[in-house]
């Protein structure tokens, strides 16, 4: 995976999770899942690369890592 900047690269390294989010205003889902591979299953199941990837650390930083 290449990264656009130094951040997404620390957060991803860093993440304790990662958020799946699809839809957007009120109709926003989030699903919580413990490893990259996990959201990125999630996201297949849908296969219409509208679901947006963000890694997640201790820290509180957050980062859009991709859709799909």
């Amino acid at each position: 995976m290449t990264f656009t900047n130094p951040h997404e690269q620390f957060c991803f390294d860093t993440a304790t999770h990662f958020n799946a989010v699809r839809g957007r205003g009120f109709k926003r889902s989030v699903e919580v899942c413990k490893t990259f591979t996990e959201a990125q299953a999630y996201a297949a199941k849908h296969g219409d690369k509208r679901t947006m990837i963000y890694a997640i650390n201790d820290l509180g930083n957050s980062a859009h890592i991709c859709n799909l």
